[in-house]
């Protein structure tokens, strides 16, 4: 992506307000791994991920990897990535979508101050460190933070016979 394009994508719209972010953070997390998906900016992101998406992956830090002991038992897991390219500013934003003003913890936008995002995906296969999944909906090269079975009601019940 260009600076142009990176620029405009980061613009403040009319009504919303930028604040001064603290000198300091208050905690230190740990990377786990990579998330590898087709899109190489926000806007050709989809708004939410989709279970019949394209495939993607998710190459897994080695120290990390001993972690995916017993996962294929599960069909679908929660992940947890930083959304690295996101403004961590604003404290009110215009969705060009919606046409007026919201809070940022109003919105599910990935524009807050500490962008972490949350997707349901579906686990197709795990093979050396590597995760293959559907149902995402972040740029390519996206940090994550972590890897969690899925305990909702659909899909707590293990798939016996998958290691």
């Amino acid at each position: 992506m260009n600076e142009k394009a990176i620029e405009a994508e980061n613009a403040v719209r009319p009504g919303e307000i930028a604040i001064e972010l603290p000198p300091t953070t208050d905690a230190g997390i740990y990377f786990i791994g990579t998330i590898h998906t087709p899109w190489q900016s926000r806007r050709d992101c989809p708004r939410r991920g989709s279970a019949d998406g394209p495939l993607c992956s998710i190459v897994l830090e080695e120290r990390w990897r001993p972690a995916l002991t017993g996962l294929s038992q599960h069909r679908r897991l929660q992940l947890l990535y930083w959304m690295h390219q996101a403004r961590r500013d604003l404290t009110l934003q215009a969705p060009a979508a919606k046409g007026q003003v919201f809070g940022t913890f109003a919105l599910r936008s990935p524009v807050r101050p500490n962008p972490i995002a949350s997707s349901i995906v579906e686990l197709v296969a795990i093979e050396d460190g590597i995760l293959t999944v559907r149902g995402l909906d972040c740029i390519d090269g996206t940090p994550l933070i972590d890897i969690k079975p899925d305990r909702t009601r659909a899909s707590d019940t293990p798939v016996m016979g998958r290691r």
